[in-house]
């Protein structure tokens, strides 16, 4: 287990320079405070900094602004983008009087998630991994003012670059719908995965599998197991690593959810599994060789999706990804092997492999938030046995339009999915741990984001209406 002397020798080692101390906000983005090195003691590291509360979003009010940064010494990583030699240390947000985590800290809803779970007695531990997908782009733009508002990017292997003439000539390699599995030199994103994966060992994560996606400019990395809080430390590095390497190739990586108009969106797959005792909770004799629990912690799932959506697809832009024939699984359903299913059960062949996939979840989430949303999801619908209902083994996709309109689906927007959690948050607030000041403080913070996009015209509105 890691302590201050061994950070602090750590840090004598490699001649940081800097210890930067980083915590996520309701929005899910990394924020940072960096001091040198040498002012760093093991009081420091044991008792954590203060800094101003007031100026993260949704927080403290300029009277109640004094905060603390606790640091997770367990979250030591040395920086492998930094120009000059610096420490990451993930820390959680509290309480400066009594050292507790701060209700609207994420990092303590994933503790206090993690906590509930035990006392359930149903597991002792979570197991979360993730595919996250995102794009990459050569050249970005977007303006808004009171006479314009537009966005544009750009990529070289975009098929709508084949005719477009470069100083260096035109390789006419280009990726091909329909084919996202295609070899370099098709596939121009091959070598920045590959030192995106790499770069994710360096930071002490474990990549799986890696490929370009269904869209030009789109790319997944899939991240191994890890527990609730371990999984979204994880997710929060993995896309520091995804932006920091794109730029050092002079690009852009975003995880909008949905950057471009007329292709796929990206998703953040969220496979989960409980155990017990060192035995897979997940595994049994009924559909699928799964267990009952198995069977209940899915009806959670499927239950709460809308109000779930508010942390899982928390952009206005979310729901164009999940509009209708928009590719997204957005119909709550669940099958064996299923991708267009919302709940999909991938094939396992070991009882210890059993999970559960969900699918509609976007990369903008805030993984704390929404990891531990779909913890408490599921374990009310063990509690509850809420049942999902049967598996469906057809192909969401194809189905005749009045056999995909008696499906329930998603919410269709954000503001539907904010109103589903104002109602149903019952199931978030046991054992507090998200409290209602906390989801009070996030529905505040999206509905501006709301009020922001709906005071801006949309093109597509001058397409419509202009000659009216």
């Amino acid at each position: 287990m890691a302590d201050a002397r061994s950070v602090l020798e750590l840090i004598g080692k490699e001649d940081v320079r800097t210890v930067d101390f980083r915590f996520t906000d309701l929005r899910g983005r990394f924020q940072h405070i960096g001091f040198a090195a040498a002012s760093v003691d093991e009081a420091v590291l044991n008792d954590g900094i203060m800094f101003d509360g007031s100026a993260i979003a949704g927080w403290r009010d300029v009277s109640q602004s004094d905060m603390m940064l606790k640091p997770d010494l367990e979250r030591a990583v040395l920086d492998p983008f930094s120009a000059q030699p610096t420490l990451i240390l993930i820390c959680d947000v509290v309480e400066p009087a009594s050292g507790l985590g701060y209700e609207r800290c994420p990092r303590s809803v994933a503790r206090r998630a993690e906590a509930h779970l035990v006392a359930t007695q149903i597991a002792d531990s979570s197991r979360f991994a993730t595919q996250c997908e995102f794009f990459t782009f050569d050249d970005v733009r977007f303006g808004i003012a009171a006479h314009e508002a537009f966005w544009r990017v750009d990529a070289e292997e975009g098929p709508h670059n084949s005719a477009t003439r470069y100083d260096v000539g035109n390789a006419g390699h280009r990726f091909q719908p329909g084919a996202p599995l295609a070899a370099p030199p098709a596939d121009h994103l091959a070598d920045l995965r590959a030192e995106i994966a790499h770069m994710l060992r360096v930071l002490g994560l474990t990549p799986l599998q890696q490929h370009h996606d269904t869209a030009p400019s789109q790319s997944l990395i899939g991240l191994g197991f890890a527990a609730l809080l371990d999984a979204a430390d994880h997710l929060q590095l993995y896309k520091y690593a995804v932006q920091s390497v794109a730029s050092s190739y002079g690009k852009s990586a975003t995880f909008l959810p949905k950057p471009m108009a007329f292709e796929p969106g990206s998703g953040l797959h969220v496979q989960q599994a409980l155990w017990h005792q060192g035995q897979p909770v997940f595994a049994g004799q009924g559909y699928a060789d799964l267990s009952d629990r198995c069977v209940h912690y899915i009806g959670g799932i499927l239950h709460h999706a809308k109000a779930l959506n508010a942390f899982l697809n928390p952009t206005t832009n979310s729901y164009r990804r999940l509009a209708p024939g928009g590719g997204a699984p957005r119909q709550l359903a669940y099958a064996a092997l299923n991708r267009s299913a919302a709940v999909r059960l991938p094939f396992a062949d070991k009882a210890e492999h059993k999970r559960v996939e969900v699918r509609f979840a976007d990369p903008a989430a805030n993984p704390y938030l929404g990891f531990a949303a779909l913890l408490m999801a599921g374990l009310d619908g063990i509690s509850r046995q809420i049942d999902p209902g049967e598996a469906m083994d057809r192909n969401i996709y194809d189905l005749p339009p009045e056999e995909i309109d008696e499906l329930p689906t998603v919410a269709r927007t954000l503001a539907e999915a904010l109103e589903e959690l104002d109602k149903d948050r019952a199931f978030l607030t046991v054992d507090e741990v998200l409290s209602d000041d906390l989801i009070d403080a996030y529905l505040a913070l999206k509905r501006y984001e709301i009020e922001a996009v709906e005071r801006v015209p949309h093109p597509v509105e001058y397409q419509l209406y202009y000659s009216i």
